[in-house]
């Protein structure tokens, strides 16, 4: 039987794709039967909302008698309050020489002079740019921050590598710390913790505590079997195995998980200042009330150059040989730049002298002014003609169509691409949906993630296949990417309402932004990870460029492209609620109302499970299609 088509009993043969195409067509006649019908209106009076709005309010109610608050949240919060207070004091003891000289002495015992001269210039742009005070707090902040999360983050991620079970059941909880929008569990944490630092630096660590569980798991998991098993027949212990064996040779990835750790907990600036923590959020907050660019550029302009500077040290850590010495050179440089930073405390000022800032607010200001009204016309075109061309056409789909043809669309999609158990996730994931009450809203938001993700993956793979091929492009478009990870959405946020309005469009824009960077990384990695030697093959085989990139790299890279699939989905949904902020609506708009507004708690708590909900239905589709085999008869489930 040919592999392009099927025998039927009579003995026709039919290409592949008819059956695929028969189920399009009954769903299709399906949607013009029963559309408009079997649809679930939102409620914002719905009694599952109230239930939750009133256990809010007893929870209040009960905070000074409960033993939970006396004897568990309030030591947690005392705990990582005086941790805070302990690295801001002692931040603030050293000053601007004493730190510029420390970050600088560590950053040349990292990774040489160059980094060390990155760090310097780094902590001297805080105080040019007229933010020292702030970047110091935030500094204090991410670093408690870090340092629970890594404490905790670790061993699990050790735990869940070594252990199967393990990494299997804690993988929906970090699904959840993922996706799960800030806005939904800042409330809760302010009434549980509080607001300040320590509600701060715990709403920090749960959004950062994931990536150092993932990706240290990964990292104990990809050790070879066959140092483990040599270990072994040593006999060596499971703690020797363990710090000999394991740890050693997974140094480089974790590593990896540090850095992604300290770039989540600075992604997390913003945030937590809606809940008073102190640090740079509050200038980006203050700008973004009184719309002006000018004051919150700086502000995230810093917390960039702060991320640039904590990732140039920990990648030159991590590409350090673990047996290599340093260098006498290193050694006596690093040791010069700390005394002398030290030395300095004394003689010199504890604050940036404000003699030496320098203040772009007028400037910034104005350049915005100018784009708004040159480009406006432009933009208001593009954002016409997709939102009349594929917004509102695909809104309209999904809303008009009974909830049970959807789910039913989903299933079979999910069973076709993933197999079977994807497909009862994604199912479940509806139907919990559907049961919560805040179905319409999420057909809405299924709409811009679904153009959004559309959009982001179409630029990461270009960007992507564009930086494995070039090394010098690669170099250019690194800091580029950095920036856009790690500054804060609301950055960006007023010049692109300036351009675009308060209109879904905006939402989108945002989302593209900061969901494209993870995409093109690991598109980039996924290609230059391709075996040299097969390249080489094609090569001498007279592939063209084209060929070897269509026929080799891309299908070789095709785990990494799916991750970076499934990577586009998550962040685009982490800016679920940004998109609720400019006009977005939908899920978004429940969540930020639920923060804000005390009568919608409970609107709000749902809809940040519902928009979880919707995170792992995506999810478990593209991870499940990593599984898929060519053969549906010899298909793996996992």
């Amino acid at each position: 039987m040919s592999s392009t088509a099927v025998t039927t009993p009579s003995g026709l043969g039919l290409p592949r794709w008819t059956a695929p195409a028969g189920v399009a067509v009954l769903f299709v006649a399906a949607y013009l039967v029963f559309r408009g019908s079997g649809t679930l209106p939102h409620d914002k009076e719905a009694p599952q909302f109230l239930a939750v709005t009133e256990l809010r309010e007893w929870i209040d109610d009960h905070r000074n008698d409960n033993p939970l608050f006396l004897y568990f949240l309030n030591y947690i919060r005392l705990l990582v309050g005086q941790l805070y207070t302990l690295f801001q004091a002692t931040l603030y003891a050293l000053g601007w020489p004493g730190i510029t000289g420390v970050m600088g002495a560590l950053a040349w015992l990292a990774g040489g002079w160059r980094i060390a001269l990155l760090a310097v210039g780094g902590v001297s742009a805080f105080g040019v740019l007229g933010l020292w005070e702030s970047s110091v707090d935030t500094l204090a902040l991410v670093g408690v921050a870090v340092l629970l999360s890594l404490a905790i983050g670790i061993p699990i991620g050790v735990w869940a590598g070594l252990s199967a079970r393990t990494r299997r059941a804690i993988t929906p909880v970090l699904d959840v710390m993922q996706i799960m929008p800030t806005f939904a569990y800042l409330a809760p944490l302010a009434l549980f913790f509080h607001i300040g630092a320590p509600a701060g630096a715990i709403a920090t660590m749960i959004y950062a505590i994931p990536p150092a569980i993932r990706i240290t798991a990964l990292a104990i998991s990809s050790v070879s079997p066959t140092a483990v098993e040599a270990s072994t027949s040593l006999g060596a212990t499971r703690r020797q195995t363990l710090f000999k064996v394991y740890l050693p040779l997974a140094r480089s990835t974790m590593a990896l998980a540090i850095n992604q750790t300290i770039m989540m907990a600075l992604s997390m600036v913003v945030i937590a200042n809606l809940i008073s923590a102190p640090g740079l959020g509050g200038d980006i907050i203050r700008g973004l009330s009184r719309a002006q660019v000018g004051i919150m550029l700086p502000a995230g302009v810093a917390i960039v150059i702060m991320a640039v500077m904590l990732d140039r040290m920990m990648m030159a850590v991590a590409r350090r040989d673990a047996h290599a010495r340093l260098r006498r050179t290193d050694l006596v440089g690093a040791g010069v730049l700390g005394v002398a930073g030290l030395a300095l405390i004394p003689l010199l000022p504890p604050i940036w002298p404000e003699s030496l800032t320098v203040n772009v607010v007028a400037e910034v200001n104005a350049a915005v002014s100018w784009a708004e009204t040159s480009w406006y016309p432009v933009t208001t075109f593009i954002k016409d003609v997709t939102s009349h061309a594929l917004l509102n056409p695909l809104e309209s789909l999904l809303t008009a169509a009974p909830w049970w043809l959807v789910a039913l669309a989903v299933l079979s999609l999910a069973w076709r691409v993933s197999g079977t158990r994807p497909a009862l996730i994604a199912l479940a994931c509806l139907l919990g949906i559907a049961l919560l009450g805040v179905w319409e809203h999420t057909m809405q938001t299924m709409t811009t993630v679904a153009v959004a993700v559309l959009v982001t993956l179409l630029i990461g793979l270009l960007l992507g296949v564009a930086a494995a091929r070039s090394p010098r492009y690669s170099a250019i478009q690194r800091p580029l990417l950095d920036a856009a990870q790690t500054m804060p959405a609301f950055v960006y946020l007023l010049p692109a309402l300036a351009l675009f309005g308060t209109t879904r469009f905006t939402a989108i824009f945002a989302s593209i932004i900061y969901a494209v960077p993870p995409v093109v990384r690991l598109v980039e990695d996924g290609i230059k990870g391709v075996p040299a030697t097969v390249v080489e093959a094609a090569t001498s085989a007279g592939s063209t460029s084209g060929q070897l990139l269509w026929k080799v790299q891309l299908p070789m890279a095709r785990r990494a492209i799916l991750l970076a699939a499934n990577q586009g989905i998550v962040m685009t949904l982490a800016m679920v609620v940004v998109g609720g902020l400019v006009g977005a609506g939908a899920l978004g708009y429940d969540v930020v109302a639920g923060f804000s507004q005390r009568t919608d708690f409970g609107m709000g708590f749902v809809a940040g499970i519902a928009t979880v909900l919707l995170g792992v239905m995506l999810d478990r589709i593209t991870q499940g299609a990593d599984t898929r085999r060519p053969s549906p008869r010899k298909r793996k489930f996992t």
